[in-house]
């Protein structure tokens, strides 16, 4: 039945599509993804930014289909806009969350995305396996900054 070295199907590749992560801690909450971007079984980019902005300190993951992904991020950024000129302050991120479940749901049926929303927070992008790169976007009360780190200068897991 079995061999010496166990079943066949624990020695074959795994197979895990996109990984988008988000992480509480006390004071804010850290994004984190990979950064390719597969066609079946073949990978198209290995470098594309999943953590997308939704407003000054309102933030995504995105995965699935990456131009459904990019397409709902894009419509609720322009909403939030709106909606803040609106308000006259900045957007909660209950209201990009409700517009998130709002357009995924109406559109269940066409599209293949699914996000991860989340303010104030640290958000990172890594997959240093693939010669990758990390997008850091740290928001705080002051705002906003990103960085761009090769995958190659990022640390492993490992490392002393």
């Amino acid at each position: 039945m079995f061999e010496e070295t166990g079943p066949e199907w624990l020695s074959e590749e795994v197979k895990t599509g996109t990984t988008i992560i988000a992480i509480e801690y006390d004071g804010g909450v850290v994004l984190g993804s990979d950064s390719r971007v597969s066609a079946g079984d073949s990978v198209v980019n290995r470098v594309m930014n999943k953590l997308s902005p939704l407003h000054d300190k309102i933030y995504c993951a995105l995965s699935g289909s990456a131009a459904d992904a990019q397409t709902i991020a894009e419509i609720v950024n322009y909403q939030l806009d709106v909606h803040s000129i609106e308000i006259g302050e900045d957007p909660q991120v209950r209201s990009a969350a409700t517009l998130v479940k709002n357009i995924s749901y109406k559109y269940k049926e066409e599209l293949s995305a699914h996000l991860i929303v989340a303010a104030l927070s640290l958000a990172m992008n890594r997959d240093g396996s693939s010669g990758g790169v990390a997008y850091i976007v740290t928001i705080d009360k002051h705002g906003t900054e990103e960085k761009v780190v090769l995958g190659n200068q990022l640390p492993t897991f490992f490392d002393q």
